[in-house]
């Protein structure tokens, strides 16, 4: 029979539960009706959807091919009989009980779900291995984009020294705008929401809470090491103006907000951040527009590896969701389980003061003589060394200068921008920003 039309009268069903139809859930629940027959062809067994859970059960949704009677309202009873649980609710509660009670009930789960893994993945974790489940999320970062996986099993037998991804739509989105049309931040995230890339309240996405999550699991599943969201050091990015956008062309850089999660050179460490930052034009991530999302792993085996692709929408990340419903159902086909959590490294989480970084500071400084001897001593003090140092000229008795140091401790760099603030030669620190990339 040709691939993807294969009948399986001998094998029962796996039942599929669904938690939430919004704009993933129900293109989850259409591709797995439209593609029941593949579906079933690639596992083994055919799928059935059991039932969705949804706020309003009874709400007209002509748009999808299911039947109405699969709705229900009573998610914590639909969760007790199936074999696949996918969670697409988001948020911590009920997702979490809901995930808990299906394993218990010895489910399969796949998740999107990356604030509760970030927040709590080592409770799901410990769940799942006690009564002996998969917990698959490959939708929880960059969408479509085959990440999580790679990352667990391709790159198991290599050593990840970093990981730097552009993980979040909306801020790239933003970005970009206000790269290519001088636009101010504001502006630039009006123009977002109306297009759909922001939310109405947008700050899980520009105060880069969405990015730390994310690099909160991609350090987890890097480095080996349980990593939650509070352990990721967190920079919004409403601050970025254009003259942060027009001085990152002028040391021909793109201003980006970044999820790093990189290894110490000794090994014994790693270290989390999400926030923007300066990236040189050279650098792959630099060319990723819009709002599509890109992560670089350099390896020390592999070497650098880049993964590129649409990092939300419905038909994206349903993709991701049903990789890993295929995945968990060979499985139970199978009888056996996929890769779990693997967290025997147990690193520590160093804080932000020992990343080893550089700094772009714009000051806004008297125009005279003796001005540029005593920032530079500022920054000797802190054993902070300068690699640049330009000066623009405002009005009869204003510069400005513009610094970028080498890399030195994050620690002793903000030292010295609070020691640059005291200068009684610097009326104002107009901008700080982190360089990475090189």
């Amino acid at each position: 029979q040709a691939f993807g039309m294969v009948d399986h009268p001998d094998r029962p069903p796996l039942r599929v539960a669904l938690l939430g139809c919004g704009v993933v859930g129900s293109e989850v629940a259409r591709l797995l009706v439209t593609h029941r027959d593949e579906l079933a062809a690639r596992i083994g067994a055919p799928l059935e959807l059991a039932g969705v859970a949804v706020r309003r059960p009874q709400r007209p949704r002509p748009e999808l091919p299911v039947d109405p009677a699969l709705f229900t309202a009573d998610a914590a009873e639909l969760v007790t009989r199936a074999d696949v649980v996918v969670e697409v609710i988001g948020g911590l509660e009920p997702a979490r009980g809901l995930i808990l009670s299906a394993m218990e009930h010895g489910a399969a789960v796949v998740s999107a779900n990356k604030a509760l893994l970030a927040e709590d993945g080592a409770a799901l974790f410990d769940a799942a291995d006690k009564h002996g489940v998969d917990l698959y999320y490959e939708a929880a970062v960059a969408g479509a984009i085959p990440l999580l996986r790679p990352l667990r099993e391709s790159l198991a037998g290599d050593r990840v020294r970093r990981v730097l991804g552009i993980v979040n739509g909306t801020t790239n989105y933003i970005l970009t705008r206000m790269t290519d049309s001088g636009a101010g931040f504001g502006e630039a995230l009006e123009e977002a929401q109306a297009l759909g890339y922001a939310e109405a309240d947008p700050t899980a996405d520009v105060e880069a809470y969405d990015a730390a999550s994310k690099a909160a699991i991609l350090a987890a599943l890097a480095f080996h090491t349980r990593v939650t969201a509070a352990d990721v050091h967190r920079e919004g990015m409403t601050e970025v103006t254009p003259a942060d956008i027009a001085s990152a062309r002028e040391l021909g850089c793109v201003v980006k907000l970044l999820a790093i999660a990189e290894r110490s050179e000794d090994g014994t460490s790693i270290g989390v951040r999400a926030h923007p930052a300066m990236i040189p034009v050279t650098h792959p991530l630099a060319s990723v527009r819009d709002a599509f999302n890109a992560v670089f792993v350099e390896c020390e085996a592999a070497g650098e590896l880049m993964f590129y692709g649409r990092g939300a929408g419905g038909a994206p990340t349903a993709s991701a969701v049903l990789g890993d419903v295929v995945a968990v159902a060979r499985h139970r086909v199978g009888g056996g389980r996929g890769p779990g959590e693997s967290a025997y490294a147990d690193l520590r989480v160093r804080p932000v003061g020992e990343a080893l970084t550089r700094y772009h500071v714009s000051l806004d400084v008297a125009d005279r003589s003796g001005v540029l001897a005593q920032v530079a001593t500022a920054f000797a003090a802190h054993e902070v060394s300068i690699e640049t140092v330009r000066q623009e000229k405002l009005g009869s008795d204003d510069a400005v200068l513009v610094i970028v140091t080498h890399h030195a401790p994050d620690a002793a760099l903000a030292a010295t921008v609070t020691a640059l603030r005291e200068l009684p030669v610097v009326r104002r620190v107009i901008s700080v920003m982190r360089v990475e990339g090189q």
